[in-house]
């Protein structure tokens, strides 16, 4: 199914053309040509400018806001490609749009995610990369492979290099850091950055009335006297998050960070973050960040371009992708 980098073919939506452009950076292999327009209807039209007969095809393109405008793109472009009579196209989506919409919350609602799953897959996709599913389930949506990568690694990284520098302590082989889930669904993510960071673990336990909107009950776990790390998987509204970083303060924190792979950032959240106790924000550019995201001194974006241009190299190649987290733990 898989060849050589040389039968590689990288095309990018306009969903994010910059990550894109350092993914082929790092691969040392030059962007498709691909024409994508809009006709004064509001039809998307994508023509691929170059002939990618039996050519390992790699379709860049995350379903980020406006989620509809770029999930249809990107189904337009695996048709385009499949119609072209490319030899495997593999969409690599960072961020999956719909994602929370994974399992029936009420009754007479959708599970969007699995029906999403089911338009890319019907459109002729013969692997999915992702960053970071909301849901580990969403996987098994696919009737073809799908590769979700960790965001953890390249958060990881710069939390290391920073804030698990400075409280380290040599004598006592631990740091002061506490790694801290704004929810119970999330411990399993707070857990492995504990683990890699040699630090304990905390859990905020809060009740969400209605969709974006949360109230913290309880924390459970140490936070006094530490610096608290948040994590999640992405951050929308910031709601849940700020609140979360109120509550660890009220409790005694030293200081509170927050690590995300989405940065979504809906409605007021930049003004959320900015009024918030959180003293810096990583995230990652699976989405492109506004102009008023980027102001913001509190928000630092580390890439994975890299994470995601080796990934792709080891499918072509047939190395194990497991082994590329090792690697970088």
């Amino acid at each position: 199914m898989y060849g050589t980098i040389e039968n590689m073919r990288i095309f990018t939506g306009t969903a994010n053309p910059k990550l894109a452009e350092n993914i082929s950076k790092y691969l040392h292999m030059p962007m498709g040509s691909i024409q994508i327009k809009k006709f004064s209807d509001g039809e998307s039209f994508v023509k691929i400018e170059e002939n990618i007969r039996n050519r390992d095809v790699f379709l860049i393109q995350p379903t980020c806001p406006p989620v509809n405008d770029h999930l249809m793109e990107l189904l337009i472009m695996v048709d385009a490609a499949k119609r072209a009579s490319a030899g495997s196209i593999t969409a690599v989506i960072p961020y999956y749009g719909y994602a929370r919409q994974d399992r029936k919350a009420d009754a007479r609602t959708p599970i969007s995610a699995k029906l999403v799953a089911d338009l890319i897959t019907a459109a002729g996709v013969t692997r999915v990369v992702s960053i970071d599913l909301h849901a580990n389930q969403i996987q098994g949506f696919f009737n073809v492979p799908v590769d979700n990568l960790y965001g953890a690694v390249v958060l990881l990284r710069y939390l290391k290099e920073s804030l698990w520098r400075e409280t380290y302590d040599p004598g006592r082989g631990r740091s002061n850091m506490v790694i801290v889930t704004p929810d119970v669904g999330g411990a399993e993510r707070a857990r492995f950055f504990a683990k890699h960071l040699d630090a304990k673990m905390a859990i905020v336990d809060k009740s969400r009335p209605e969709a974006n909107v949360s109230q913290v009950m309880n924390v459970i776990g140490k936070v006094e006297g530490k610096d608290a790390v948040l994590v999640d998987d992405m951050v929308d509204t910031a709601g849940s998050l700020c609140k979360a970083a109120e509550e660890i303060m009220k409790r005694g924190a030293r200081r509170v960070w927050a690590a995300a792979s989405h940065p979504v950032f809906s409605g007021e959240a930049i003004k959320r973050i900015t009024d918030s106790p959180i003293e810096k924000l990583i995230v990652t550019d699976t989405i492109p960040m506004s102009d008023e995201a980027k102001a913001c001194e509190k928000i630092v974006t580390v890439s994975v371009a890299e994470l995601l241009s080796e990934a792709m190299r080891r499918l072509l190649t047939t190395e194990s992708l497991s082994e590329l987290f090792l690697d970088e733990l």
